[in-house]
């Protein structure tokens, strides 16, 4: 009777804990269920934004703290970044800083192992180095700055119209000179570089061509203390209105122009590619006349949004201009009368009144 009582206890128990297993196995199964569920839901809402894009540039040799060209474009890219929830570093923003033309290749090599998905390089001395690159990496989108790369299905050149910008600085220059002779300090003898002077000369000459435009080249964008030492010697010639386009080379040109103001010299400088009112402030006042903005890091931030929405501009030519924005200059210490007069003529620009040459 007890053995009885006890195999029937004992086949109870036995399908107690078979149905606890069954019971069991269910929940696991379920549970593993929602979780497929919700990973994939968490899949989906990552496929809907779309896959987070990175994006990295290559400096040439001013580095990108040179307040004009590298800076702007560094601008640019960490304003897209920040936009985009990124962070500085891999699978976000980056930047390579090329010290010598030597490091071009090197840092975009780099960039490529990082696996950076568009790579800008910043300037026109990186179009070799932009060019082979893209050639050996079809899947990487690649844009160069100031130049045009052709053949290149992955490579969007970037140009600007920086003789309509430099137009206007010429503008400025001839409404605020009182001796009547201005001069333009360039980094290297280029065909970027020569747009500036060429539009220089033509604001100039528009405003009164018989002011006396005086060129000197530098032969580097990196040599502050070569800048000086030409605009030490254009101002002891009495040309009161300097407009570089210099990159590191024209900090020379301001430190010059502030020595010349503290010894009573009323002299000034046209800044370039960025507003570089605050290079010309010293105690007691600032030589800052105005900037021939390059607006770099407006190509840069436009560029990588297109190519986060995979809509990169490969093997074209993006030009920017005075009518969309890309070039312009900002006042910085005009008198009204020289600031009305670069309006009308940047009007002119615009509307089709004056077409600017760029050589």
């Amino acid at each position: 009777m007890v053995e009885e009582r006890y195999t029937s206890l004992h086949r109870k128990l036995i399908w107690g804990m078979h149905s606890l297993k069954k019971k069991a196995v269910a929940v696991l199964a379920a549970t593993l269920m929602v979780g497929t569920f919700l990973v994939g839901c968490g899949n989906n809402s990552a496929s809907s934004k779309g896959t987070k894009h990175s994006a990295a540039l290559v400096t040439d040799g001013g580095g990108i703290d040179d307040k004009s060209f590298n800076q702007s474009a560094w601008e640019g890219l960490k304003s897209w970044g920040k936009s985009e929830g990124l962070k500085k570093g891999i699978n976000g923003y980056n930047y390579a800083q090329s010290d010598d033309d030597s490091d071009f290749l090197p840092n975009i090599n780099k960039l490529i192992k990082a696996k950076y998905a568009t790579i800008f390089g910043i300037g026109y001395k990186l179009d070799n180095a932009i060019s082979s690159a893209a050639k050996d990496n079809p899947k990487t989108n690649f844009a160069i700055i100031d130049s045009v790369v052709k053949g290149r299905k992955n490579v969007a050149s970037v140009t600007f119209k920086t003789e309509q910008s430099s137009f206007l600085a010429g503008v400025a220059a001839a409404e605020t000179t009182k001796t009547g002779r201005v001069g333009f300090v360039g980094g290297i003898q280029s065909d970027v570089i020569k747009t500036f002077e060429a539009g220089f000369k033509q604001g100039v000459k528009a405003v009164n061509p018989k002011i006396k435009v005086d060129v000197k080249y530098a032969g580097s964008f990196t040599k502050a203390d070569v800048g000086q030492s030409l605009a030490t010697a254009m101002f002891n010639n009495n040309e009161d209105v300097i407009f570089h386009a210099a990159g590191g080379t024209g900090a020379g040109v301001f430190t010059a122009a502030k020595n010349a103001a503290k010894n009573g010299k009323k002299v000034w400088v046209v800044g370039v590619d960025q507003d570089q009112k605050a290079d010309g402030a010293y105690k007691g006042g600032n030589v800052t006349l105005a900037s021939a903005v390059k607006k770099v890091g407006t190509a840069v931030k436009d560029l990588s949004k297109q190519a986060a929405k995979g809509k990169f501009p490969g093997g074209k030519t993006v030009t920017y201009d005075l009518k969309d924005n890309g070039v312009g200059i900002v006042n910085d210490n005009m008198s009204a009368s020289a600031w009305k007069s670069v309006q009308q003529y940047e009007k002119k620009i615009e509307n089709g009144q004056i077409t600017v040459s760029p050589k």
